[in-house]
């Protein structure tokens, strides 16, 4: 399940590459390193932080492909795909809870504080949205109101509080995937956001 939820999420944020990079008109060797720094560019930071080099998609070409996988299919059903703006979000929300899981799981295998794992997680999930938005010349998301980071946090949280009771780990994981991925389509369909700071 574990690795199944991996393949997903790097497919998912790969797709979300393509997405943004297509609404911003960039020429296909531009798209393709979109969506690969959109895919890995949490993954890499995060491995680089624990030490972990090479890191994890340079020893394992399973990701290159997914990542190729996902350029050719969203740029072939891209006329399918009724609304990017849409398609975009369901891409992003799916990586967003597949890839908090995988941070977590790579912290809790080398004995990390719980709070520390959360990081992590979050790391994973939300950077190579960062990195995406920056080389897309937009402000990233988990830098504006809308809910973003924080659920990854809470998604944290539910996994740890699961994890006290013993639970099967695929279903650990696919409960807090769902979690993550419910609040965040809950926080758009009601406008949830957090408060700003600065002048009135």
């Amino acid at each position: 399940m574990f690795h199944l939820l991996d393949v997903i999420g790097t497919m998912a944020f790969a797709i979300s590459g393509v997405l943004t990079a297509l609404n911003k008109k960039l020429d296909p060797f531009g798209v393709f390193i979109i969506a690969f720094v959109t895919a890995v560019g949490g993954g890499t930071l995060r491995d680089v932080l624990i030490g972990r080099t090479p890191v994890g998609w340079m020893q394992d070409l399973t990701y290159v492909y997914m990542i190729s996988l996902g350029f050719f299919l969203a740029l072939i059903f891209r006329k399918k795909l009724d609304r990017l703006r849409k398609s975009l979000f369901l891409f992003d929300t799916i990586g967003l809870g597949v890839f908090t899981l995988i941070g977590l799981e790579k912290g809790i295998e080398i004995g990390l504080h719980p709070i520390i794992c959360i990081a992590l997680g979050t790391m994973t999930a939300c950077f190579g949205g960062v990195i995406r938005d920056i080389l897309c010349n937009e402000i990233p998301i988990i830098f504006r109101r809308e809910i973003y980071a924080t659920i990854c946090i809470i998604g944290g949280m539910v996994f740890f509080a699961l994890k006290y009771f013993n639970l099967n780990n695929d279903i650990l994981y696919l409960v807090t995937s769902l979690v993550i991925i419910t609040i965040r389509l809950m926080a758009v369909k009601f406008k949830w956001y957090l408060p700003t700071v600065g002048k009135a």
